[in-house]
């Protein structure tokens, strides 16, 4: 029987799921920067960085699938736990972003525009659904819950993955039309 005490991340797992997601929806509605800068800082580094939190993000996914698949627990925890750092350094530049810059247009066109809108959409739709899923792995995980942290596991890595990735390609994608 494992000891491991375990905790009810549940109630915690859907507040922030909620508010993150409120609050990322939120910012479309805020007032912009009139001169495109924050602080004297060119708003349109803050994309850049996105696209650098979520490379990282990638990597660290892709070293914490490695470590459990040798079965190395504690350097898979310390990937997951550096993911969702970079994840969060990602909102806080994407939150600053889109509540003070307006919207870019994507200006390619045929193929590419089809190709950019289909990959922006599904990134956005999945994005919304990783952040509950991502929580409740961890949470499992945390609590050594074996079996359901994998179970659930094997949609959360997968989506992940697609949501860090694909967050670069829209930023390698719309980058000249900044």
């Amino acid at each position: 029987m494992n000891n491991t005490k375990q905790r009810n991340y549940n109630p915690l797992i859907w507040i922030l799921s909620f508010v993150i997601v409120g609050v990322i929806v939120g910012t479309y509605f805020l007032p912009k920067s009139n001169d495109g800068t924050v602080l004297g800082i060119q708003l349109t580094i803050l994309p850049l960085m996105n696209a650098i939190f979520n490379t990282f993000t990638f990597l660290f996914l892709i070293g914490a699938l490695a470590a459990i698949m040798k079965k190395n627990i504690k350097l898979h925890r310390r990937f997951i736990i550096a993911a969702f750092t970079t994840t969060f350094l990602f909102c806080i530049t994407y939150l600053t972003y889109h509540s003070m810059a307006e919207s870019t247009s994507y200006g390619g066109e045929g193929f590419l525009m089809y190709l950019y809108y289909f990959v922006l959409i599904t990134h956005i739709f999945l994005a919304a659904a990783i952040v509950p899923l991502a929580l409740i792995t961890l949470g499992r995980g945390l609590n050594m819950q074996v079996e359901k942290h994998r179970k659930i596991a094997r949609w959360t890595m997968p989506l992940w993955l697609y949501v860090s990735f694909t967050g670069v390609l829209v930023y390698i994608m719309i980058a000249p039309y900044y």
